[in-house]
């Protein structure tokens, strides 16, 4: 979408989707991909070492370049929510990428391998999807994310329909809102969807 490309070669990167059929609300199920990007930031430290940042909402990151990606699809129905996909690619050892994205996207080592990975991850997202569903929103998980979130307490560009105004960010908000301020200290959230976070000087 947006005329982006997906390169992906055969070899060590990790592709799944979780199938979720949740008793929530449309607009908390938008909730699950910072559950997703808390769960394999997670999974990663756990069996490889690296500490990701997470790029609000939807992405990971080492040394300022992407090294996953997540993306929810849900479906509806007269009686609400009939099912969500959490999907989920992690760049796995690889160490050459396309020209056009080599500047922003980078790997993990293998670490324990891709099992371990995906194993932990599964682990660490059943157990964070079910404090969510209990609570559903992210006040479990504020500490975790805030902690672990890229650009925090700097200023970032809030890019909208091709323009772009700079922001500082605090962090997320129980329901998954980035809560930035401008140069006068006026606060307001940026909900996930209308708008694309990025760096001053780059991805991050």
């Amino acid at each position: 979408r947006r005329g982006r490309t997906w390169d992906s070669p055969k070899g060590d990167n990790i592709y799944l989707s979780i199938l979720l059929r949740p008793e929530l609300e449309p607009v908390e199920a938008s909730m699950l991909t910072l559950i997703g990007a808390l769960a394999v930031a997670a999974a990663v430290e756990e069996t490889t070492g690296a500490q990701c940042q997470i790029k609000w909402p939807n992405d990971l990151v080492l040394d300022s370049k992407k090294v996953c990606g997540i993306l929810t699809e849900m479906s509806t129905g007269t009686n609400g929510i009939d099912y969500v996909i959490v999907g989920i690619g992690i760049n796995v050892n690889r160490n050459v990428f396309p020209e056009e994205i080599a500047h922003m996207a980078s790997s993990i080592d293998k670490g324990q391998g891709r099992e371990a990975i995906i194993a932990s991850l599964l682990f660490h997202f059943e157990e964070k999807y079910a404090a969510f569903t209990k609570y559903k929103n992210l006040s479990p998980f504020l500490k975790e994310y805030n902690v672990r979130l890229a650009g925090i307490g700097q200023q970032v560009q809030i890019l909208s329909g091709g323009e772009g105004v700079i922001r500082t960010s605090h962090g997320i908000d129980e329901g998954g809102a980035l809560i930035v301020s401008d140069e006068n200290g006026n606060e307001e959230k940026i909900i996930s969807g209308e708008v694309s976070v990025r760096g001053l000087y780059g991805y991050v």
